[in-house]
């Protein structure tokens, strides 16, 4: 629930209250009481900003019309094809932290991740560059992510161009878009999160780093004939 209310209040630039964004979740068919999505976000730090601070603009419009979500039906049949990005809130002491991470959709491999303070361009860019640096590959990748400003941001659209990638986005309020990096989220704050608390950023991060290992190398996934993703990647490169 609290990552569909995350993508919603992200896709309106922050504006949504949550008022909106409980009509918002209705319309998607999901039963919740405006008092439940008020207090989740009130306890996530998910605040609606003033609408005077956010202007619509006819050339932010015009590109997200130009930005589909390219990846429908594209059939992945090997690494580095298909990339999907996204952000989620985590919580230290009684601040919050975001980590921005990239997956191959092909296996589910995390291959790039950040852990920052805000969670701006800068931190979606770091991520991306991770991912980059560590798998190199060598044709198009088709990127993909939900409508959120970090991702729709110049810098970031621009890192994509430069390297030659396809930007792809979700279909308005279709969450179930980004659904593989949805799944990992859930995962990790089922497996690490809940329940802990953090004191400090580094044991947070050391925490991140830990589980990311294990989800890659040892975790095993139904969807990949029970293997992990680093050995459902190995079995394709024999």
């Amino acid at each position: 629930m609290l990552k569909k209310i995350e993508t919603l209040h992200r896709e309106s630039g922050n504006t949504y209250g949550s008022p909106r964004v409980h009509v918002s979740l209705k319309r998607h068919g999901v039963a919740v009481s405006e008092k439940r999505v008020a207090r989740l976000m009130r306890e996530n730090g998910l605040r609606a900003r003033s609408s005077n601070l956010y202007q619509a603009h006819p050339a932010n419009h015009a590109f997200f019309r130009a930005i589909p979500n390219r990846s429908l039906g594209v059939m992945i049949d090997g690494p580095n094809q298909v990339w999907v990005g996204d952000i989620t809130y985590l919580k230290v002491g009684r601040q919050w932290r975001y980590l921005a991470t990239v997956m191959d959709k092909y296996s589910r491999q995390i291959i790039g991740w950040c852990l920052g303070r805000t969670k701006g361009v800068r931190l979606t860019l770091l991520a991306l560059n991770r991912a980059v640096a560590g798998r190199r590959p060598k044709g198009a990748v088709i990127f993909h992510s939900d409508r959120g400003i970090e991702y729709a941001a110049h810098a970031f659209r621009d890192r994509l161009k430069g390297l030659g990638y396809i930007q792809s986005m979700n279909r308005p309020c279709k969450m179930t878009d980004n659904a593989h990096m949805e799944s990992f989220f859930h995962s990790f704050k089922s497996d690490a999160y809940h329940g802990l608390s953090f004191s400090s950023e580094q044991q947070l991060r050391r925490q991140i780093a830990r589980y990311i290992a294990f989800y890659n190398e040892e975790r095993l996934h139904s969807s990949l004939g029970y293997q992990s993703p680093k050995a459902f990647e190995l079995g394709v490169a024999a």
